[in-house]
C-alpha cells in the first residue's frame, strides 16, 4: 500500500459507473465478467490520473447484476447472486490486488447454510485480494436478511460478522448499503464498534435538489465524527425501468459533514477527496461541544428500544423467507405492532 503508518492520509475514489442489468439476458455470468472488467480498467484509468495516493475505491450498490424485477427468491439466488468463493468475488479482488487498492462493492450473495435464498452483501477486498470484509444489509424490504433468519445466522457467523468492521492501514472501515443510511442505529452501532470511514454503496435518484440520503450522509458523518465515500450508479441498463433513474451525485463527506467531493451525472471519478484520518482520531480525542460521539448518553436509550423489542417491534420471527411475500407480511405485522405500542395511530 506504501502507506508507512495508519494515520497517513489518503485519496478515495467513490467510482460512479453504469450497472448492467442481468434480468434478461441468456448469459447472466457473462455479463457479469464483462461488467469486471469494464470496471478494472476504469479503476486503472482513474487512479492513473488522480495519483498513487488513491488507496480506497468504492463502486455502487448493483454494479454487478441489477436487482431482481419481480424474480422469486429461490430464480435471483441462482441468476443473480453469487457465491462467496466463486469466480465473481474473485475476479473483484483481484482488480483490488492489480490496482494496489482496498475496494468495496455490493453484489448478492447466496450462502450454503441458508439455501434458496440470498443475501445482499457488502464486501472490501483488500491490495493483497482477499476479503477484509464481508456486511450483509439488515434493512430490506424487498430481499433477505440476517435478520429475517436471526438465531441461526448469529449461531453460525457470531454477532461480530453480523457489524464487522476492519481494522486497516486506512483506518478503521465499516459498510452501510444503500438506504441503510436512513437508519442512525446501525451506523451508530458500527462507530462504537471503532468505525471510522463508512463505505456507502447506493443506488438512487441523485437530484440537484437535497434528497433525504444527502441529508442522512451528512447527518451520519456529524453524530459518528465520520466519513462517508458514497458511490452511486451511474445509471442501469437492461431493464424498462428508464436508465437514468439510479444516477448521479456521488459524495465524500467528512468527519464534521462538510461535502469534500461530489459528482455529477453519468459515469464520473469526480467524487474523491483526501481522508485524514490522524485528524478524524485527534478531534474524536478532543473535549468539547463537537464531540457528539462521546457526549452520547447511551444507558439513555437502551430502555426505550428494549421496551419494543419485549413486544415484538421488528422481530422477524426467525422463519426462513420463501417468497417475497413473507418479507412484506413482517412488514405488515410491524406496523400493527408499532400502532398496538402506540407508536403509529391509524388514519381515521
Amino acid at each position: 500500500m506504501g502507506l508507512p503508518n495508519p494515520a497517513a492520509a489518503y485519496r478515495a475514489l467513490a467510482l460512479q459507473v453504469r450497472c448492467e442489468a442481468i434480468n434478461k439476458v441468456e448469459d447472466p455470468r457473462a455479463v457479469m465478467a464483462a461488467s469486471i472488467r469494464r470496471i478494472g480498467a476504469q479503476i486503472g484509468a482513474s487512479k492513473g490520473f488522480l495519483g498513487p495516493d488513491t488507496q480506497l475505491v468504492v463502486l455502487p450498490e448493483y454494479f454487478l447484476s441489477g436487482f431482481p424485477m419481480g424474480e422469486s427468491l429461490e430464480a435471483w439466488a441462482q441468476r443473480g447472486a453469487v457465491d462467496p468463493d466463486g469466480d465473481e468475488e474473485a475476479a473483484v479482488g483481484a482488480l483490488a490486488a492489480a490496482h494496489d487498492v482496498y475496494l468495496s462493492a455490493n453484489l448478492y450473495e447466496r450462502d450454503p447454510a441458508f439455501p434458496g435464498i440470498y443475501f445482499q452483501a457488502s464486501v472490501l477486498w483488500g491490495p493483497d485480494g482477499r476479503v477484509a470484509l464481508r456486511y450483509r444489509r439488515l434493512h430490506s424490504l424487498f430481499a433477505p436478511t440476517p435478520h429475517d433468519v436471526w438465531t441461526r445466522y448469529v449461531d453460525t457467523y457470531g454477532l461480530d460478522a453480523v457489524f464487522p468492521v476492519a481494522d486497516t492501514p486506512l483506518g478503521r472501515l465499516a459498510c452501510i448499503a444503500s438506504e441503510e443510511i436512513l437508519f442512525p442505529e446501525l451506523s451508530r452501532v458500527l462507530a462504537l464498534r471503532g468505525a471510522e470511514v463508512f463505505l456507502h454503496s447506493t443506488s438512487e435518484a441523485g437530484s440537484v435538489r437535497t434528497t433525504p440520503k444527502d441529508i442522512a450522509r451528512r447527518a451520519r458523518s456529524i453524530e459518528n465524527l465520520a466519513y462517508v465515500v458514497s458511490a452511486n450508479s451511474a445509471g442501469m441498463s437492461g431493464t424498462d425501468i428508464p436508465g437514468a433513474s439510479t444516477d448521479g451525485k456521488s459524495q465524500i463527506i467528512d468527519f464534521r459533514g462538510e461535502p469534500l467531493a461530489e459528482a455529477g451525472f453519468g459515469e464520473s471519478m469526480t467524487a474523491n477527496a483526501e481522508l485524514d484520518i490522524a485528524a478524524l482520531r485527534r478531534y474524536r480525542a478532543r473535549p468539547g461541544m463537537g464531540n457528539l460521539l462521546a457526549r452520547n448518553r447511551l444507558d439513555l436509550w437502551a430502555a426505550e428500544y428494549g421496551r419494543l423489542a419485549a413486544v415484538g417491534v421488528g422481530q422477524p420471527g426467525d422463519t426462513h423467507p420463501t417468497e417475497r411475500s413473507d418479507l412484506m407480511r413482517t412488514h405488515n405485522d410491524t406496523i400493527a405492532r408499532l400502532g398496538a405500542a402506540g407508536v403509529i395511530v391509524a388514519p381515521s
